[in-house]
C-alpha cells in the first residue's frame, strides 16, 4: 500500500516500506504463474528473513519502549505465523499441494502484516518518537540485517537481545545450508520472467558470484562486491570468448582541477582511427548512485562509444558520497565539463564540437551541467544523451512498484543511495540538479537536442520517461528509446547483449548527427 506520509530515505519506516514492495512484487510473479518459481520463493524467504530479524531486533522494542507493546507483541506473533510457512516453502517442491497452500497463506498473511505496519503501527510509532528517532533506528535495522540469518527460525527467540545472542549461530548454520543448495547462487538474479534471454543469463551470472546485496552494506562494503562487469567476464569466459577490453587508439590519464583547490582523474579514449583536424568529444558520466563504481566500471560504454562515434570520449572520476556528500560529484563534472572546453584542443578534441552523457545519476550529472551552463550563460553542449536518468529523488511512478524487485538495481538500493549520497544534506534531494522534474519549460529549453534510453525492468524507468516528456513539452529535440526486456546497467553489456550493442549505436547516431550540424558548432546557451 505505501507509506502516506513524508520519509528520508534512511529512516527505519521508509527501509521497511522498500522492503514490502520487493516482497510484494515478488508475490505478484508467483501469483502470475512467470519467472523461476523455486527462485522467487528463495528470494521471498531471504528477504523476509533479513527484514523480520532486523525489525524484531530494532523496532520492536522501541514501539514496546514508546507505549505500543501490544503492537510490537503482535507483529511479532505475526512474524512467527509468516516463518512457519516459510519453513514448508523451503523444504517443499514449487508445485506441490504443501508448497502452493504454504504460499497462499503466507501471501495473505504478509499482505495484512505490511496494511497494519503501514497504515497504523509506523505512523503512530512516528508520531510517538519524532524523525529524529527514525532516522537512527533506520541506520540500526540496516545493521541488523547485515548481522542476520538469511533463512526463518520460527523457535528463535524474538527479542532484541534473544537475536544478539543466537544469530551468529544461525547465521553460520544457514551460509552452509545456502552454499550446499546453491541458493546463495540465486538471490541476486531477477526471478520475474521478465528479462531478454540474454539478459536472464547476464543476471543468472552475476547471482551466481555470489554477491551480498548491497542495500544493508555499509559504502566500503559495497564497493568491494562484484558487479555486471564481472558477470560479462564470466560469459565471456564461458563462451571462450577474450575478456580483453574493446580496442580504441588509446588511453590516457590526466588529473584536472575542481572547485575546491583538489585535482580528479579525467580518463581519455581516443579513436582508433584518427581523421584529419580536431575531433568531437564526448564527456561521458559513469553512474553508481553517487557512491558505487567508478570508471573502471563503465570503461566498456566509453570505448564502445569512442568506436561508435569516431570521437574523443572522456569520462571523470568524480568524489563520491559519503565521503564526499551533494554537491561535491555534480561540482566536480561541471569543473571538469569547463576545463575540457578550454583544453580539449591539447589532445586533440575540438572545444567547439562537445557533448555531454552519462548513465543513471551520471545522465542526472550531465542534465544538471547543461541547466549550469544555461544559468551561467556559457556555451552548452551539441547534444547529450542520458541513459535511464534519476530524475527526481522521489519514488516516481508506475517502475516503483512493478520494478521494485529488479537487479542489479532494486528499490532498497535506490533509497540506500540517496541515504549516503544527501548525508547531511537532505534538502539536496530536493535541489534542481537532482529534481529534474521541476524543472519548467523555461529551464528545460536551454537543454541541447537530447535522447533518452530507457529500459523496462528499472525502477528509473519512469521518471526517465517522464524527463523526456517534459522535454519534449518545452520544444526541445528529443528522442525516447526504450528497451523492453533489459535492466538497470544494461548499456554497457554490448559484449553480451544485442539490445546494449543497439542501444549504443542509437546514442552514436544521436551524438554524430549533431556533430555533423553547423548550427551545433558554437551553442551558447542563455539564461531562462
Amino acid at each position: 500500500m505505501g507509506l502516506s506520509y513524508e520519509t528520508q530515505p534512511g529512516d527505519i519506516d521508509h527501509l521497511i516500506a522498500d522492503d514490502h514492495a520487493v516482497v510484494s512484487r515478488l508475490f505478484e510473479h508467483l501469483e502470475a504463474g512467470r519467472g523461476d518459481r523455486r527462485t522467487l520463493a528463495d528470494q521471498v524467504g531471504f528477504n523476509l528473513a533479513l527484514h523480520a530479524d532486523a525489525e524484531e531486533r530494532t523496532l520492536y522494542p522501541q514501539m514496546a519502549d514508546a507505549g505500543e507493546a501490544d503492537d510490537a507483541r503482535h507483529a511479532r506473533d505475526e512474524h512467527h505465523a509468516a516463518k512457519e510457512q516459510l519453513i514448508v516453502l523451503d523444504r517443499a517442491e514449487p508445485g506441490s499441494g504443501e508448497f502452493e497452500r504454504a504460499l497462499t497463506t503466507l501471501m495473505a498473511d504478509i499482505r495484512e502484516h505490511v496494511a497494519e505496519e503501514e497504515g497504523e503501527f509506523l505512523p503512530e510509532f512516528r508520531r510517538a518518537v519524532g524523525a529524529q528517532v527514525m532516522a537512527r533506528l533506520g541506520g540500526e535495522f540496516l545493521a541488523a540485517k547485515r548481522a542476520a540469518p538469511t533463512r526463518a527460525h520460527p523457535n528463535a527467540p524474538s527479542s532484541g537481545t534473544g537475536h544478539k545472542l543466537a544469530d551468529p549461530a544461525a547465521v553460520l548454520l544457514d551460509k552452509g545450508r545456502d552454499r550446499v543448495s546453491g541458493r546463495d547462487r540465486r538471490l541476486a538474479t531477477d526471478a520475474s520472467g521478465l528479462l531478454d534471454p540474454q539478459a536472464q543469463r547476464l543476471l543468472d551470472a552475476f547471482a551466481a558470484l555470489r554477491p551480498l546485496p548491497p542495500e544493508i552494506l555499509t559504502p566500503e562494503q559495497a564497493r568491494q562486491q562484484p558487479t555486471l562487469v564481472d558477470a560479462v567476464h564470466r560469459i565471456l569466459t564461458e563462451d571462450g570468448r577474450s575478456t580483453e577490453p574493446e580496442p580504441v587508439g588509446a588511453v590516457e590519464e590526466l588529473e584536472v582541477p575542481i572547485a575546491d583547490g583538489g585535482r580528479i582523474n579525467l580518463r581519455i579514449y581516443h579513436p582508433r582511427e584518427a581523421k584529419a583536424g580536431a575531433a568531437p568529444v564526448v564527456m561521458w558520466i559513469h553512474g553508481g548512485g553517487w557512491v558505487l563504481y567508478d570508471v573502471d566500471t563503465y570503461d566498456a560504454s566509453c570505448r564502445g562509444l569512442v568506436n561508435r562515434t569516431g570521437a574523443i570520449v572522456v569520462s571523470p572520476e568524480y568524489r563520491r558520497a559519503p565521503e564526499h556528500p551533494f554537491p561535491a560529484a555534480h561540482d566536480d563534472v561541471l569543473a571538469c565539463w569547463r576545463w575540457l572546453r578550454e583544453n580539449a584542443s591539447e589532445f586533440g578534441g575540438d572545444p567547439t564540437r562537445v557533448a555531454i552523457g552519462g548513465e543513471s545519476v551520471g545522465a542526472t550529472m550531465a542534465a544538471a551541467t547543461c541547466l549550469q551552463l544555461a544559468q551561467a550563460g556559457e556555451p552548452g553542449p551539441a547534444a547529450q544523451v542520458l541513459v535511464y536518468p534519476l530524475a527526481t529523488a522521489q519514488q516516481f511512478g508506475d517502475s516503483m512498484t512493478d520494478a521494485a524487485d529488479a537487479r542489479p538495481l532494486n528499490r532498497p538500493l535506490l533509497s540506500w543511495m540517496a541515504m549516503h549520497a544527501f548525508a547531511g544534506v537532505p534538502e539536496g534531494a530536493q535541489d534542481p540538479r537532482v529534481d529534474l522534474l521541476s524543472l519548467d519549460a523555461a529551464q528545460l529549453r536551454s537543454m541541447p537536442p537530447t535522447l533518452v534510453i530507457t529500459d523496462e525492468r528499472d525502477v528509473l524507468r519512469s521518471q526517465g520517461q517522464e524527463f523526456a516528456r517534459h522535454l519534449q513539452a518545452a520544444g526541445v529535440d528529443t528522442g525516447l528509446a526504450h528497451y523492453d526486456g533489459m535492466m538497470h546497467e544494461f548499456f554497457g553489456a554490448a559484449a553480451v547483449l544485442d539490445r546494449a550493442a543497439h542501444a549504443q549505436q542509437a546514442a552514436a547516431e544521436h551524438l554524430t548527427q549533431r556533430f555533423a550540424q553547423p548550427a551545433a558548432a558554437d551553442r551558447t546557451v542563455r539564461p531562462a
